[in-house]
């Protein structure tokens, strides 16, 4: 059921976030939220990375994922929250969030002495369940995604009386998100563009908002996940539309239908929207924590992603701000994140080959690998299901290179030596959607 679609509903109706009387915020808005929130918020550092040689320009990242939360979403709750009535603030706040919304508001709720409850989907990642409730947060799980979660979430609105705060659309909130933008003007004053992470779009809304009024020239791009491009489809068709939520590494920005006071806000003033795909997250992950040391979720590696890909080459030698909005990624999730980034790079690999099953067949092969420098990282045997000579087993090697160079050294060696081999990932253009070949008997190169 499409929150919204029927005005009668008191409960899915949100009168903070018409439909059909978008509010648009401005730079007062953000400016004031700017001096409500700054004794309650980490003013993050914005440095400049050390990929900026790598990739031409000069890249600076803006550290967001430093708030006391792990997120972004600390400006906005703030902000909502100091703006409640008195009876409000008595009565408490109520919201649907996967995690980073419910945990800025948790936080700054027990800061302000307001009570609180969350709405969280069963697939909401657990550290940031158990991070709520350690906040105070009365934390409820409902539902199969945000949707289910969220109309839960405004019925007990109104049947406990108390206040509903979207997570993405509230004008309060779209507010307080802007407040990175002023930040970011006076830590790179002479800033060229800024590539902010997009999910509901309040973030967008708020830093485009700010940015556009004190400098127009800068360029703002918005850059989203290929599995969810709900900005994208609504700037296409004019108006917030529902997209199929899919799978993704960016599971912060996984919502179905950006909010309309941000697509209001938003549509005038945005330079471009840019779609990247999860290898190109996952590598983005994956460089962060390697070459600038730091731990950074999906939907907060977007815009390194982007840049990455090589979607911006616009931008050669401009300085650039990526926003990196959120930290709170699940450990197994972010081991998962490393191991595709270094399979997306072709720094880990995996083939089977057809080997002698004689004396000396297996040691000969590990032989053969460690003489150009490949190290092996797992090895299987298999001799059941191999047709054809008796004599032959098929071995399955996970391995390490040092990039696509050394990959494809290696390659060229196994498919030199013996007759049947198959590469289970091919070299392929990550910025494409095609995936890898079936793992199968019918991949098998002779």
């Amino acid at each position: 059921m499409e929150l919204y679609e029927n005005r009668s509903s008191t409960v899915e109706f949100d009168p903070m976030c018409d439909k059909e009387n978008p509010q648009r915020i401005s730079f007062e808005d953000v400016s004031a939220a700017a001096f409500r929130i700054q004794s309650g918020i980490t003013k993050t550092p914005c440095v400049k990375s050390h990929m900026s040689s790598i990739y031409g320009m000069d890249i600076y990242l803006k550290n967001d994922f430093l708030q006391y939360t792990g997120s972004f979403k600390e400006r906005g709750a703030r902000n909502a929250l100091l703006l409640l009535s008195p009876e409000a603030k008595e009565r408490g706040v109520i919201s649907a969030s996967l995690g980073n919304h419910s945990q800025g508001l948790s936080y700054h709720a027990k800061q302000l002495n307001i009570p609180v409850t969350v709405v969280m989907p069963n697939v909401a990642p657990i550290m940031k369940i158990e991070n709520c409730r350690s906040y105070g947060a009365n934390v409820i799980i409902h539902g199969h995604d945000m949707k289910e979660a969220k109309y839960y979430a405004m019925m007990l609105a109104k049947e406990k009386g108390l206040v509903y705060i979207n997570g993405y659309d509230h004008p309060h909130i779209m507010a307080g998100q802007g407040t990175v933008a002023l930040e970011i003007l006076e830590q790179v004053p002479d800033l060229d563009a800024v590539l902010v992470p997009v999910g509901g779009g309040g973030l967008l809304a708020g830093v485009v908002t700010a940015v556009k009024h004190l400098k127009p020239h800068v360029l703002i791009y918005g850059v989203e996940t290929e599995k969810c491009p709900s900005m994208e489809v609504a700037l296409d068709k004019g108006e917030p539309m529902s997209v199929e939520i899919r799978s993704t590494l960016a599971d912060g920005l996984a919502v179905s239908t950006v909010g309309y006071n941000a697509f209001a806000t938003v549509k005038s003033l945005i330079d471009r929207m840019i779609t990247v795909n999860e290898d190109w997250i996952a590598r983005a992950i994956l460089r962060l924590a390697e070459q600038e040391k730091y731990v950074v979720e999906g939907g907060g590696a977007v815009g390194v992603s982007a840049i990455m890909a090589g979607h911006v080459p616009e931008l050669a030698g401009k300085k650039v701000v990526c926003i990196l909005s959120g930290g709170n990624i699940d450990t197994t999730i972010f081991g998962r994140c490393l191991e595709r980034g270094l399979a997306a790079e072709q720094r880990l690999v995996k083939f089977k080959v057809t080997v002698s099953d004689r004396p000396g067949g297996i040691a000969e092969l590990c032989k053969l690998i460690a003489s150009i420098g490949v190290s092996i990282k797992d090895i299987m045997q298999e001799r059941a299901w191999v047709y054809g000579d008796i004599f032959s087993v098929r071995v399955k090697v996970v391995c390490e290179t040092r990039g696509p160079e050394h990959m494809n050294q290696l390659r060229s060696m196994i498919t030199n030596t013996y007759k049947e081999w198959y590469f289970s990932r091919e070299p392929e253009d990550c910025s494409s959607n095609r995936r890898p070949s079936s793992d199968s008997l019918d991949d098998v190169s002779k």
